[in-house]
């Protein structure tokens, strides 16, 4: 989110509390969250890591490993606990908005706010054209075309690549998709060519190419959980809703 792991986020936040031992209980591939943690030398920690069978209560972690250890539940940003990020894409959606104006951790290098509001990472391509509507975040790499309108409410994650005239509007992109040209996503999560209504969590597949994919090709060998899918498995509640994307005339589609 915004770039980074909440986990991320939340060591950063410990570090500038000056916690010094931390200790992680992943239930899920908690050898990818070794690796990412790396022992917490980049935040100045000491951070280990312990695989647990399932996920479990603070009340259960603390019985089993001591009293002294504050126990948080990673289901919120820091210093957000009423702003949970799994019960819903609404909630989500909602507590990643009110995220923006602290993304910027201390630790993190390139990320810029170039107008109030408008933050903007490294190595992107902007035109000139384009319309940054507070408030906005622009990921690493990502492509804004001539004429594109970027905001208000709206993320482009690493590498989105957003064609001219085409417009995100309270939405997120997700890492490495495509937003074909005169292409309007509001109120949606498009991630590769999946789209998500999160006001009502409609989810439909968009099967044209020209209008919205996925830029980086996966290995048909690699097997791997989607966050989407991930995120999924918390809520239960499908909305009826309106099409989350307007497609432009056919003879408007650029190549």
């Amino acid at each position: 989110m915004l770039g980074q792991g909440l986990l991320e986020y939340w060591l950063s936040f410990l570090a500038c509390a000056r916690v010094k031992e931390v200790l992680v209980l992943a239930q899920d591939r908690a050898d990818k969250v070794e690796a990412l943690v790396g022992g917490g030398l980049r935040w100045g920690l000491n951070v280990e890591v312990a695989a647990t069978a399932r996920e479990l209560t603070p009340e259960e972690a603390l019985a089993k490993y001591g009293p002294d250890w504050a126990v948080t539940v990673l289901d919120h940003f820091p210093e957000m606990p009423n702003m949970p990020l799994f019960t819903n894409y609404r909630d989500w959606f909602s507590a990643v908005q009110a995220w923006l104006p602290h993304a910027r951790t201390s630790n993190r290098a390139g990320v810029r706010e170039v107008q109030r509001g408008v933050w903007i990472g490294v190595h992107g391509s902007l035109s000139r054209e384009a319309q940054l509507r507070a408030p906005c975040w622009l990921g690493d790499h990502v492509y804004v075309g001539a004429g594109a309108v970027i905001g208000p409410g709206s993320i482009l994650e690493a590498g989105a690549f957003v064609e001219p005239d085409a417009e995100v509007v309270d939405s997120v992109v997700g890492p490495d998709t495509f937003v074909g040209r005169y292409v309007q996503v509001r109120d949606s999560l498009a991630w590769g060519d999946t789209l998500i209504n999160w006001k009502t969590s409609l989810e439909v597949k968009v099967p044209d190419a020209f209008l919205l994919c996925s830029l980086r090709k996966r290995s048909s060998k690699q097997r791997s959980v989607r966050w989407l899918d991930r995120i999924a498995d918390l809520w239960t509640n499908l909305g009826e809703a309106e099409s989350v994307i307007q497609e432009p005339p056919v003879d408007a589609i650029g190549s």
